[in-house]
């Protein structure tokens, strides 16, 4: 097992791998644990900044790996590096499963159609407003034209409300579940790993559409469907995410 260290250091050395290395060194000699030469690898597993002070600290859980521990750092250098590789599993093709029909993209919509993909049946994901590129127009409309789409907004379309907001990851609920397979499935899908370090996670604006465009396009390679309402076009339930369908289309595609 590494060790396990918990210190309180300034943001300069949090910052620096070479001043945290030397930070490192002086607490394990401290306690009387390994030597400089012995240590493979340091890995920050937890960050967060104390700001109640006159100077602001950086209180930081790190792991020391040692002699015998080279395959975990291997390993913990792999899920930094390849995180696609570590962080997704094998999603089977769902083509011909059993479908269940999900209504809205959004966070909670897009994270089931993945569940299911893991466990082998066919996502098809119904969304009321249009796909991350085409929301930025509807944006725009908002910001300069002051005009509103019903359909698709800040409010509503692929990756629902928080997708054009700021992108941050924690929550107070103390229910919370696997908080954290949720944030390795989103590096997983192109979001840096120090999300999964910082006590508040925080993906940002700019890399989130991108992220939530990698899950569709995760979901259609494995066989799973969806469609976009308010861009107008025909039903994609078929096959494809296709580009909207009508109220006809919607309520004959679940059997209305």
């Amino acid at each position: 097992m590494p060790n396990e260290l918990t210190l309180r250091v300034s943001p300069e050395v949090a910052a620096t791998p070479e001043f945290l290395r030397k930070e490192v060194e002086r607490v394990l000699r401290g306690k009387g644990l390994l030597q400089p030469e012995e240590i493979r690898g340091i890995h920050v597993r937890r960050r967060s900044i104390d700001a109640r002070g006159r100077t602001a600290v950086m209180q930081l859980q790190v792991q020391v790996f040692g002699p015998g521990e080279e395959a975990e750092w291997a390993a913990m250098q792999r899920a930094w590096n390849e995180p696609r590789a570590v962080y997704l599993p094998e999603y089977p093709d769902v083509r011909e499963a059993e479908e269940v029909h999900i209504v809205g993209a959004g966070p909670a919509g897009l994270f089931a159609a993945l569940r299911l993909l893991e466990q082998g049946v066919k996502p098809v994901v119904w969304e009321r407003g249009k796909d991350v590129r085409e929301r930025v127009k509807d944006l725009k409309g908002i910001n300069v034209n002051h005009v509103v789409n019903p359909d698709s907004n800040y409010c509503f379309g692929e990756g629902g409300a928080g997708t054009y907001s700021d992108g941050k990851l924690y929550t107070r609920a103390k229910k919370r579940g696997d908080v954290r397979r949720i944030l390795e499935l989103l590096v997983g899908f192109g979001a840096v790993p120090e999300i999964l370090v910082e006590a508040h996670p925080h993906i940002g604006t700019n890399k989130l559409p991108k992220i939530i465009a990698a899950m569709r396009e995760c979901i259609l390679a494995h066989g799973g469907a969806g469609a976009f309402w308010a861009s107008g076009g025909g039903c994609g339930a078929g096959g494809d995410w296709g580009w909207g369908f009508s109220l006809y289309c919607w309520i004959g595609c679940f059997g209305g």
